[in-house]
């Protein structure tokens, strides 16, 4: 991994963003029978799980 995206996969971590990367390893080692989720799909889960469904983001 070369400098530039260490720094920009320790910049995403910081800001509570996860790795696609990270979870596209996860899924081949761990659950290597289910289809991982294409990028979009894993941007929009993840951003559910951190905000919610209930609209209108966090206030706080």
């Amino acid at each position: 991994m070369t400098l530039i995206a260490l720094l920009a996969e320790t910049a995403r971590a910081m800001v509570g963003m996860p790795s696609y990367a990270a979870y596209r390893r996860h899924m081949a080692e761990r659950h290597p029978e289910t289809a991982p989720m294409d990028e979009v799909a894993f941007f929009r889960d993840r951003q559910q799980a951190r905000y919610g469904g209930k609209g209108g983001g966090r206030c706080c």
